[in-house]
């Protein structure tokens, strides 16, 4: 069993949330879904492995400082499968 990703709220109002996630190498946030529109703003350069609500997988490469955004009704699990820590900073749209 992987570890848990740990996800720290840094705002929560009525607008948005924001929310720092880091993942320890093999490190998952859990199987989730994304109520509001995102945007993802990586802190570190690497690779998440995606898996869909099917259960298939996908890697994503994400690259420091380079954001991208999401809508809402997103299904996945999120998986560090880097053999470093990762951190993401998500920030959702209320």
């Amino acid at each position: 069993m992987s570890s848990q990703a740990v996800g720290t709220t840094q705002i929560d109002n009525e607008r948005s949330r924001v929310t720092e996630w880091r993942f320890a190498p093999g490190a998952a946030t859990g199987f989730h879904r994304h109520e509001y529109d995102y945007v993802i703003v990586p802190g570190t350069t690497g690779c998440l492995k995606i898996v869909g609500p099917d259960g298939s997988e996908s890697l994503a490469e994400l690259t420091a400082g380079q954001c991208y955004f999401r809508e809402a009704g997103v299904e996945h699990d999120v998986i560090n499968a880097n053999e470093h820590d990762f951190v993401f900073v998500e920030v959702e749209i209320k």
